[in-house]
């Protein structure tokens, strides 16, 4: 069964919603396929129960035309709004929350900017929603900081939408396709959500990266988890760690963990998220992953597998020890535009004896794992989830393993 959308061949961000979920499963596996059989057998995707509804975040952009009030993206390949009334893969409470900010700012007679004169006020609505927790954060992306009848504004927000649970103001002056802008000021409530995956916890602000598919990144993770096959005596790194939620989940079942991330606001977030879940086998540095990786490969090198430990202390302030360039299972989960050479060279130097690749991009997934077969590295696992039912994207869980000398 499909079900249509009367702006899909506009908007471009769903481009399976004409195809029923059974063939879009098989669509996709037919593709990962073709791009990974050579490294091994692909396993079944794994897909999802319900492929509807099920984004967390919901992004409005604002426009005028003709009188009316336009909330919505923008056509693929270009810069015209499309008017999104309603989104099958947007969650329902923040599609309606959105909608009810849009109402108040016409009965506000706040001014929208206009993308190609530089003037108005309004820009953006970002809602999200903890699925876990049902904490919901509405986010209003201005042109400057003043905000004429704010308190009024919140209040009838509030009054409309009482579940609201947080109200930030976002300001974004530049003429850019960036959503948020560097300053945020919080209206009503924490300025910020928690959500869980599994057991943990996570505080979810403005501009943090979280997965939006709540449901399917327990299943991503957890299969993360069983291909690192670990017993609480590994050394982990994380790279490109984002908020921690992969790094914190090892935590658990390794001896100690290292996070890894450009991202300072990422990496502060992160040290919250492994406070608030007491968790002291793990510390988080801001630095540029293939960086770090450069480093600790000179390391491995220079000391070889050396017995002696370097301390560190962690963000709750206890010891983490970890031996210098040291590093048994190596999670990696970089950007659509996959690793760099330096980063997949310098991984195989500091030589982990298993890696998990998470990938939102299958083409540079392909890439990445021929380099890494050359520099003596295995396929075990490639296992695709289907994170982003109505959408062509696909997310992967692949194993490595180090190949004996």
């Amino acid at each position: 069964m499909s079900v249509s959308c009367p702006v899909q061949k506009k908007c471009g961000g769903c481009d399976f919603a004409d195809i029923p979920y059974e063939e879009q499963l098989a669509k996709k596996q037919t593709e990962m396929e073709a791009l990974l059989g050579r490294f091994g057998k692909v396993e079944p995707i794994l897909g999802m129960e319900d492929p509807y509804h099920y984004r967390g975040k919901v992004h409005r952009v604002l426009g005028f035309q003709k009188g009316k009030i336009l909330s919505g993206c923008y056509e693929a390949g270009s810069h015209r709004l499309v008017n999104i009334p309603e989104c099958l893969i947007e969650d329902r409470k923040c599609q309606e929350i959105a909608a009810g900010a849009v109402k108040l700012i016409g009965d506000f007679k706040l001014r929208v900017y206009d993308e190609d004169t530089g003037y108005g006020l309004m820009r953006h609505i970002l809602v999200r929603r903890g699925f876990a927790t049902d904490e919901i954060m509405l986010v209003l992306v201005l042109s400057e900081r003043m905000f004429p009848g704010k308190n009024n504004f919140v209040k009838a927000l509030r009054e409309i939408h009482p579940e609201i649970t947080t109200i930030v103001q976002n300001v974004n002056p530049g003429h850019t396709s960036m959503v948020l802008g560097p300053q945020s000021t919080t209206l009503f409530g924490p300025g910020f959500i928690r959500d869980a995956i599994g057991d943990l916890t996570f505080r979810i602000s403005p501009s943090s990266f979280f997965q939006v598919n709540p449901v399917q990144t327990e299943v991503l993770y957890r299969t993360a988890m069983d291909f690192a096959g670990l017993t609480g005596k590994e050394t982990v790194l994380d790279a490109y760690c984002g908020t921690g939620t992969i790094g914190m989940a090892a935590a658990a079942k390794a001896k100690s963990v290292v996070g890894v991330e450009l991202n300072p606001e990422a990496v502060a977030d992160a040290r919250r998220n492994a406070a608030d879940n007491h968790i002291a086998n793990i510390s988080f540095l801001a630095e540029d992953a293939g960086q770090y990786m450069e480093r600790q490969a000179a390391s491995r090198i220079l000391y070889g597998r050396p017995e002696e430990e370097r301390f560190d202390r962690n963000e709750a302030g206890k010891l983490v020890t970890a031996r210098k360039g040291a590093c048994d299972v190596l999670f990696m989960d970089p950007p659509r535009t996959g690793a760099t050479e330096k980063f997949i060279r310098s991984a195989a130097k500091l030589s982990p004896r298993r890696i998990v690749y998470i990938s939102c991009g299958p083409d540079t997934l392909a890439r990445d794992l021929s380099l890494f077969v050359k520099l003596k590295y295995r396929v075990e696992k490639i296992q695709p989830v289907d994170m982003f039912p109505e959408t062509r994207h696909v997310e992967t869980v692949v194993l490595l393993s180090r190949k004996a000398d």
